[in-house]
């Protein structure tokens, strides 16, 4: 993804330290047991041959997820830690998942590159700690073919079960106690990837 599919209105949040980057996905029991007791998501339970979509933002993990109770298959949300360069690829090989003007010569160029591509990017609306929407977007990054092979074996440093710490998040918010519930979130700042 070139630079400039970038704006001010669509820039990367994450938690992140010198050592990765981390990012989230909801997953079944089964599946998260399994990646927990692998250190990688395995197949099976994991499926390498569909597409898997990993987030930065935590709160639009749980708007998606809905605090890990929407459903069975989302139940479990578990932080992955990705390597600086495993995340610097997966930017790089980016194609949105809409057409920009900016970014391509024409819609024709962005069909033919979005279908070769194995790196989806999807820019949405992000949540505040109630899942209102704000007034800019935050990326969500869908992997397929080679990338997720990339993303199990090389990439993945670590996975941890943050499903309790969600549900205390969801637990202080229904009770009004926000300002605790945004002590509890993860600390994600502007991610320039080039620094890496």
């Amino acid at each position: 993804m070139t630079r400039s599919g970038f704006s001010e209105e669509r820039q990367i949040r994450a938690f992140y330290t010198k050592d990765f980057v981390r990012v989230y996905q909801a997953y079944s029991d089964t599946i998260a047991d399994s990646a927990l007791e692998n250190g990688t998501f395995v197949s099976p339970p994991f499926s390498m041959t569909r597409m898997t979509w990993i987030k930065p933002s935590f709160l639009w993990m749980m708007y998606r997820a809905g605090w890990g109770m929407k459903d069975k298959d989302q139940k479990r949300i578990l932080a992955i830690d990705i390597s600086h360069n495993g995340f610097k690829e997966i930017l790089e090989q980016g194609i949105t998942n809409h057409f920009l003007p900016e970014n391509y010569n024409s819609p024709y160029t962005w069909k033919n590159k979005i279908r070769e591509s194995n790196v989806v990017v999807q820019w949405d609306p992000e949540r505040d700690i109630q899942l209102n929407k704000l007034n800019y977007r935050t990326i969500q990054v869908g992997l397929r073919g080679n990338a997720v092979q990339k993303y199990v074996q090389e990439w993945v440093l670590n996975i941890s079960d943050i499903t309790n710490l969600s549900h205390d998040i969801h637990n202080l918010v229904l009770n009004g106690r926000i300002e605790e519930a945004n002590f509890k979130l993860p600390k994600e700042k502007h991610y320039d990837f080039t620094n890496f």
